[in-house]
């Protein structure tokens, strides 16, 4: 119930100055109460600015984990001798080489939605280079300094 509904007026005493000031404020909280259901029940629009909220936050993961990857992969080629930089751009040579002959292979054999889904999976490592060649040379480290310790047991 509305403030004025909780009291009972006379209506005889007031002047039609007064009621019409009294309808525009019933009108004007009815609108107020409209509007606050009317934003609560637009569950597209809540919706719609939640997933907005998350994608920043994902903006903003995405940024920090890119970052990290390549401060590690600069600590990485400073802490990696040279003749394992050397195998490691070999070995790289070799799997454009054999990605090359595999993508061939998979294009004429591959069904029209895989070639899509793999094209795009290609855009998404091109795009991202940085960050999946930082990844790639702290796994070829790691498994270099693995060897090495087995090598001097």
């Amino acid at each position: 119930m509305t403030r004025h509904q909780d009291k009972p007026q006379d209506t005889n005493a007031q002047t039609p100055e007064e009621l019409r000031e009294q309808v525009e404020q019933t009108r004007q909280e009815l609108g107020e109460t409209v509007e606050a259901l009317a934003t609560k029940s637009d569950f597209k629009a809540r919706a719609q600015h939640r997933a907005a909220a998350v994608k920043g936050q994902a903006g903003h993961v995405a940024t920090q984990v890119r970052d990290r990857a390549a401060h590690t992969a600069h600590t990485v080629r400073e802490r990696t001798p040279e003749p394992v930089r050397q195998k490691a751009g070999q070995t790289v040579v070799q799997v454009r080489d054999k990605a090359a002959h595999a993508a061939r292979t998979v294009q004429d054999k591959a069904p029209e939605p895989l070639r899509q889904r793999a094209d795009q999976g290609a855009r998404m490592a091109r795009e991202n280079r940085t960050a999946l060649l930082a990844v790639t040379a702290g796994l070829l480290a790691l498994a270099l300094m693995r060897r090495r310790r087995k090598a001097r047991r």
